[in-house]
């Protein structure tokens, strides 16, 4: 699928982008069962009925928190970063494009004035929930792929 991307680093799956151009017909899961977030694509025509349905009260252990954001306006640079806070290279995400976040470090250039949507597990646990370091300078910065 030319319009997701799988960003990988060695073996490790760091995100999954969708962009805003991906159109297919039907369910189109993104993610794999092992991650803690659920990312999925849904196009229907208009009469498709979704059966009622309630969700299940499931146990589920969550080590790392993950993160999808959905770009609605502007352009946002996703930098990606190891574990170890050593920088890797870069992505843009413009208007309708969607990111889960799956392992890694990342940090965020806001290129163009943006409104996004942030979904990942809750509740936020403030300071604890994140360590901080110092961002890559601007002239090292690579940017791979789509999206300038």
């Amino acid at each position: 699928m030319e319009h997701v991307e799988h960003v990988r680093f060695g073996d490790q799956l760091y995100a999954i982008i969708v962009r805003a151009s991906f159109r297919e017909p039907g369910i189109h899961f993104f993610s794999t069962p092992e991650l803690s977030q659920q990312l999925a694509f849904m196009s229907h025509p208009q009469g498709k009925s979704i059966a009622p349905h309630r969700h299940n009260k499931v146990t589920r252990e969550v080590h790392y928190t993950q993160e999808v954001l959905f770009i609605q306006k502007g352009k946002l640079q996703v930098d990606f970063y190891t574990v170890g806070e050593e920088y890797l290279e870069s992505r843009v995400l413009g208007p309708g494009d969607v990111i889960l976040l799956c392992s890694g470090a990342h940090g965020f250039r806001v290129l163009e004035p943006i409104e996004m949507l942030e979904i990942k597990q809750g509740p936020y646990s403030g300071e604890n929930d994140k360590t901080r370091f110092e961002e890559t300078a601007a002239s090292e910065i690579r940017i791979k792929g789509p999206g300038l």
